[in-house]
């Protein structure tokens, strides 16, 4: 038996436990709120019995043994260091944290404090993407040669909301773009940023779109989109040398079809038995298990990589979060 807390009360706290009630032996005895109102209703909710007034009494709780933050950007590196100080593991929203230092210390904390820590990057232990990468390493599209992705919604501006106030990280960059950044850094490996295109919100403080174009060291190039202006086509093209692969609703994939040169389209489809969230909680259980502080479906390494590559990006666009991006 896993027992599991959660910092954060909001949808995806309520999503991620829903994915949870399909994993054997994970129980959740505890929640954590910024008001003791929310926590009891969200306990109440889920049949929570421990419900705690900020993240320092969730992390001493000894009724858990790893938390799930599911808070706004710009709390994941407190919590985070908090939780782990307190030797609890960590599972954190994506992205990990607001900028490469922050992730840099979150990881120095998970190493020194022995404990596990891992990007809560969904998309990545979908069965379907697992399928993708073991078809793309059989060559079944030839040599991978271009990824396209995109991902956007309109969202009517609010520079009060969470998705357009830079002390939240907010901008399409953080909360989107780094979906397509990630599926770039895993199927591409290292990045170099070739170029970058954007616009900022009308008060010029954080991305509402941009356009990235990477290029990995053997020359195989990734167009990355998000937006806070334009619902997107939201999809995935891995494109080789003899076909290629496309990916609908791609950051939580369940069907695919696979184009191979000269022969019909063959259909993939790899439903999720919750909805999609059971399988990073069932990867965290098994390398806790295993005693592994990270997992090799998505290392630190790379967490630290898509952060700098985001780094970089709002350094070219402009975009710079007051609270976190001061030393």
């Amino acid at each position: 038996m896993l027992r599991w807390g959660v910092l954060g009360t909001g949808w995806i706290a309520t999503a991620f436990l829903e994915g949870l009630r399909a994993v054997h032996g994970a129980r959740v005895t505890a929640v954590g709120s910024r008001s003791a109102a929310a926590a009891e209703r969200f306990a109440d909710t889920w049949g929570i019995p421990n419900r705690h007034v900020g993240v320092t009494a969730l992390a001493e709780d000894p009724d858990v043994d790893v938390v799930y933050i599911a808070t706004p950007h710009s709390a994941h590196h407190a919590g985070t260091l908090a939780c782990l100080a307190a030797g609890k593991h960590v599972l954190c929203e994506k992205p990990l944290a607001m900028n490469a230092r922050q992730v840099t210390e979150m990881i120095g904390a998970a190493r020194s404090h022995g404990r596990f820590l891992m990007e809560a990057m969904w998309t990545r232990f979908a069965p379907a993407s697992r399928k993708i990468s073991d078809l793309l390493a059989a060559g079944a599209i030839g040599e991978l040669r271009m990824l396209i992705a995109n991902f956007g919604n309109a969202v009517p501006y609010d520079p009060a909301s969470r998705l357009w106030n830079p002390e939240l990280g907010g901008g399409a960059l953080l909360d989107l773009g780094v979906y397509p950044i990630a599926l770039a850094s895993h199927f591409l490996g290292d990045l170099t940023v070739v170029g970058v295109s954007g616009r900022l919100d009308p008060q010029g403080k954080v991305d509402a779109q941009s356009t990235v174009l990477v290029e990995n060291r053997d020359g195989v190039t990734g167009l990355l989109a998000c937006s806070l202006e334009a619902p997107l086509p939201n999809r995935v093209a891995l494109i080789g040398t003899r076909g290629r692969i496309e990916v609908e609703r791609w950051w939580c994939p369940t069907d695919f079809v696979l184009y191979r040169d000269g022969s019909e389209p063959e259909a993939y489809a790899f439903p999720h038995r919750a909805n999609g969230y059971e399988h990073e909680a069932e990867e965290v259980a098994r390398c806790i298990a295993a005693g592994e502080q990270e997992s090799p479906l998505m290392p630190w390494a790379e967490s630290l990589r898509i952060m700098r590559i985001m780094d970089e990006v709002r350094q070219r666009l402009g975009v710079v979060y007051p609270y976190a991006d001061t030393p």
